[in-house]
């Protein structure tokens, strides 16, 4: 009887400790050449390289020839590609997984060149930041 008495002591003092609460923040800052202003988005249209990038997973997407790929580098052809520079559209109401469902539209809305309202960007360029230049680090030896 005792010992019942004290496996059920045991249990009510076990669940009835303070429960540890976790807090989970979810805040896209973006990459260092991102614009600022626009921590909660999910994808920037470069416009100069016909690519989108995917914010929360810092990946770059474009199409290879034959379909849309995933990659955390833009292709060799765009090694000197200046993502500091370059001018950032900010896909501000999508949140899907293919951004560029509606390629066509982007690329004729914001043809190679274009340059809307002035931007900022979050980080300045630096040496170091060369494999955001459209350099991956094997690629930048």
């Amino acid at each position: 009887m005792k010992v019942l008495k004290l496996v059920v002591l045991g249990l009510v003092l076990f669940f009835a400790s303070p429960s540890q609460a976790q807090v989970s923040v979810n805040l896209n800052i973006g990459p260092a050449w991102g614009p600022v202003g626009y921590s909660n988005v999910d994808y920037y249209y470069l416009p100069d390289v016909e690519a989108y990038y995917d914010v929360p997973n810092s990946m770059f997407i474009y199409h290879d020839g034959r379909s849309w790929v995933r990659r955390t580098y833009l292709p060799s052809r765009y090694r000197n590609y200046d993502l500091y520079g370059g001018y950032k559209v900010v896909m501000r109401d999508y949140h899907g997984r293919t951004p560029y469902y509606n390629h066509r539209e982007y690329k004729i809305k914001y043809a190679k060149g274009y340059h809307g309202p002035s931007q900022r960007n979050i980080g300045r360029a630096t040496r170091e930041g060369k494999q955001w230049q459209g350099l991956s680090r094997k690629q930048s030896g």
